[in-house]
């Protein structure tokens, strides 16, 4: 199954076929015209010339921009809402949702700082077990209970930041991560002169945009978000597809923290508020629509990174605060979503 149906061709009154085309269609052979496949590498891919025209003008106008430890700097800070935004536009090309990413990163990071004084792996077990179970509850409650993501999830959000506050005394008790501990390695360390949450990053986004791209389940969700009617017509496991992906969305959140956890030595307590915001301004700017049926992890990447030049070149400034990146990052969304439409549209007239 494609990931983008092939749409039906006006009819033009003359039958038969073009050369290596469809018979009774003026549609080529490849089932896209050159029109289509434009507006479709436009979605995909739009974000991408968008992120290197700021690059540019950003390395021209700030010599230090250009650096190559800020460079280091930008995709450290990148790395951890990249794993939280794999999560999410499984989730999104469904046609779901997920609040309480920004509260179960906070709530990884913390249970990782508690666990780790026992080693890597209850570091790493601990959060994944107890973010894996948010994340499964959300998936029953929406697959299998027929409840709207945007409650179950504002639920969640709001419970694991309760049990985030309960846990540290209110914020009171900060864990922290023994140094020189295995664990605060893999946040820290650096191979090539890349620290080890960018290599993870990139190593999940790989494996995120192989299994969505190559596997029955990565077509199994593209088929749930465009119509989960037909998809369970056609014998697809839908319920346990949406389970599946709600589960990965609050493992990937738990670890993304756990990971940021090692990076501070700490398990902090107000981080992650507003994080499910930015994780979903990120997949959507990079072209996944809201909803569903379409995306790409590439896109979420590129999403990532334009965010997160967009606070780096803020902070460049220097006369400006980080609260711009939010009516920056507003201002990408409503053109994302304007432009989807445009293209939509252009799209179902050709």
């Amino acid at each position: 199954m494609n990931p983008t149906p092939s749409l039906t061709a006006p009819a033009t009154g003359v039958k038969g076929s073009a050369p290596g085309g469809t018979p009774g269609s003026d549609r080529p052979a490849g089932g896209l015209t050159a029109a289509e496949r434009l507006l479709s590498l436009v979605q995909r891919q739009g974000v991408l010339a968008v992120l290197l025209l700021v690059v540019v003008i950003a390395s021209f106008a700030y010599p230090t921009f250009a650096s190559l430890d800020n460079a280091r700097g930008v995709l450290v800070q990148a790395s951890f809402l990249a794993i939280v935004a794999l999560g999410m536009t499984l989730v999104i090309i469904t046609g779901g949702i997920d609040l309480s990413v920004g509260s179960v990163f906070a709530l990884g990071g913390v249970l990782a700082a508690w666990a780790s004084q026992w080693g890597l792996l209850p570091a790493l077990l601990v959060p994944l077990l107890v973010c894996g179970a948010i994340g499964t509850l959300n998936g029953l409650l929406i697959a299998r209970a027929g409840m709207a993501p945007f409650i179950v999830t504002l639920a969640s959000l709001l419970g694991a930041r309760g049990l985030l506050l309960a846990f540290t005394d209110e914020g009171a008790t900060t864990y922290l991560v023994p140094k020189g501990s295995a664990f605060a390695e893999l946040g820290q360390g650096s191979i090539g002169g890349f620290g080890h949450p960018i290599l993870v990053a990139l190593v999940l986004l790989g494996i995120g945009g192989l299994v969505l791209q190559r596997t029955s389940f990565g077509q199994t969700l593209f088929a749930v978000g465009g119509s989960g009617d037909a998809a369970t017509l056609m014998g697809l496991p839908v319920a346990r597809a949406k389970v599946t992906v709600y589960l990965l969305s609050g493992l990937l959140a738990g670890f993304a923290g756990a990971l940021n956890a090692a990076r501070l030595s700490s398990g902090v307590t107000i981080i992650g508020t507003g994080m499910e915001l930015d994780a979903i301004a990120a997949v959507v700017i990079g072209g996944t629509l809201l909803v569903g049926g379409a995306g790409s992890i590439s896109g979420t990447l590129w999403g990532v990174l334009l965010l997160a030049v967009i606070q780096n070149l803020i902070n460049q400034i220097g006369s400006l605060n980080s609260s711009y990146q939010s009516v920056v990052s507003g201002g990408f969304l409503i053109l994302v979503v304007v432009a989807q439409r445009y293209v939509s549209r252009s799209r179902r007239t050709l």
